[in-house]
């Protein structure tokens, strides 16, 4: 892709001529306010997210104290968690939740904030809202009270989660305070099969490296693999970094994400000074990180969590691990709690497994793309009698691109429920939830115990598997289906 005669490479090459500094060396530098003298530094925030669930205290210290928000035109404010989906919803739908999202509604009005709230044609969850309408860009530091903002790296953005006492500071300073964090590289290189898509990477990556693998303040995620990704499939990979105890992942901006964002800013293609800052914004060529880890891929299944951490994956036709795959007691003892909470034995195989409930949507998968992944499994089928199965798209606009598309229809025709947007039953903190017991093969990003409910029994997936399991009423694999 050319503008003005110049390429997004040649703009790379001519940016990072006589220096080597990885993405993260030029992010921090460009951030950097000044130093404390306990050996933190101050970093500027350009862009401040925040939803119904972690702002109410943040707020409240913000007026206890006497102060503003320093920057509202920086500051955007989504109701997503405590929302109810339901068609016809309203802030009283969800027991427990108005208070908090007329909180938020109060707090935008106070302070001048830009609010998405329930019946805002752009309302949607924080992390899909954003990136659609163009609020985030390669070279932005992005923070919110959401472990799950790492998502946002896949723009080229230093994108993390915070605490509600940092919520407070960034609306009071546009600043955070923080020790440089440990950086780390990981290229995937090798193959995704025929039906193999970016959730089932990601699973596997976790598998493979453990919810510690990765545990450094930055991951910049490289090699083929991900280059080769659509901009919706590295926020999904992207958005399962936290899974892998990184607090960001990060994906260089390249022609793939000038044309996602073209579609979004007007104007955009004619900024030859935007031009060239994406083309600053990746690592030099040479520049090395603190950890540099290679892995090597050629997947072939779909993936399934079978436990309750997304590091305890399978794929369909695997069997279930053994009691002797422990690498110690401690290991162990983690397995045996997973398989009784779980209600699986080690060994076992997983295809087959019944399932009762399904879940489409979230942060991690409820984009359009998801959708259609979807509804291509779905069509012309009839969701299982025994299972209950919802589609929750991630942002009203994604809702009204698919129902533009007719994949509303596809979904009620086959048996599922077409929601309003929201957090839904990734985070069991509204309406929609598992029952005790229930099994539930699940989109979103975390299988942890009582994630969806008390009791619920979660396996994340991808949208197609999901889709498949909805229609087998069991944990299937969908390319048997299609």
């Amino acid at each position: 892709m050319h503008f003005n005669g110049i390429s997004l490479e040649d703009a790379s090459r001519v940016a990072t001529a006589g220096r080597r500094r990885t993405a993260f060396d030029k992010l921090w530098q460009a951030h950097h306010v000044g130093d404390m003298p306990d050996g933190r530094s101050i970093i500027f925030i350009d862009r401040h997210l925040v939803h119904d669930l972690s702002s109410p205290q943040a707020f409240a210290g913000l007026v206890e104290g006497g102060r503003t928000v320093r920057s509202p035109e920086r500051t955007f404010a989504m109701a997503d968690h405590i929302v109810s989906t339901e068609p016809g919803r309203s802030e009283d739908t969800v027991p427990g939740g108005k208070e908090m999202i007329l909180a938020l509604r109060r707090n935008a009005a106070r302070f001048g904030i830009r609010h998405f709230g329930i019946g805002d044609a752009e309302q949607g969850i924080v992390h899909v809202t954003a990136p659609d309408l163009g609020l985030i860009v390669p070279g932005m530091t992005v923070v919110c009270g959401d472990s799950h903002t790492c998502t946002l790296g896949a723009l080229g953005a230093w994108a993390w989660g915070i605490g509600t006492s940092e919520v407070e500071h960034v609306l009071a300073t546009q600043t955070l305070v923080m020790h440089r964090p440990r950086s780390m590289r990981l290229a995937l290189r090798g193959r995704l099969h025929g039906g193999i898509g970016a959730k089932d990477l990601a699973l596997h990556v976790v598998r493979r490296i453990g919810v510690q693998g990765a545990a450094v303040g930055f991951l910049e995620l490289a090699g083929e693999l991900v280059r080769d990704l659509s901009m919706e499939a590295r926020m999904t990979l992207c958005n399962l970094g936290i899974e892998c105890g990184a607090r960001t992942a990060f994906v260089a901006p390249d022609e793939k994400t000038l044309a996602y964002l073209n579609a979004r800013i007007p104007g955009l293609e004619q900024d030859v000074a935007a031009l060239e800052r994406l083309g600053d914004a990746g690592s030099d060529s040479g520049a090395t990180y603190d950890t540099e880890q290679t892995l090597e891929i050629d997947l072939d299944a779909p993936q399934f969590t079978w436990g309750t951490n997304p590091s305890q994956a399978v794929g369909v036709h695997e069997s279930l691990p053994s009691m002797d795959a422990a690498a110690d007691a401690k290991a162990r003892q983690v397995m045996q709690r997973s398989f009784e909470y779980m209600g699986l034995v080690p060994g076992a195989p997983l295809r087959g497994q019944p399932v009762q409930r399904v879940f489409i949507g979230s942060c991690t998968n409820g984009r359009l793309s998801d959708l259609e992944l979807a509804a291509g499994v779905i069509q012309g089928r009839k969701v299982h009698a025994n299972v209950k199965a919802l589609v929750v798209p991630g942002s009203q606009q994604v809702k009204r691109q698919a129902e533009q598309m007719g994949l509303d229809r596809i979904f009620t025709e086959a048996g599922f429920e077409w929601r309003e947007s929201g957090c839904s039953m990734c985070v069991g903190m509204n309406a929609d939830r598992v029952a005790p017991g229930e099994r539930c093969v699940s989109t979103s990003n975390r299988n942890f115990e009582g994630r969806q409910g008390p009791g619920a029994r979660t396996h994340l997936a991808s949208p197609a598997s999901a889709a498949a399991a909805a229609i087998a009423g069991a944990i299937v694999d969908h390319r048997e289906l299609t």
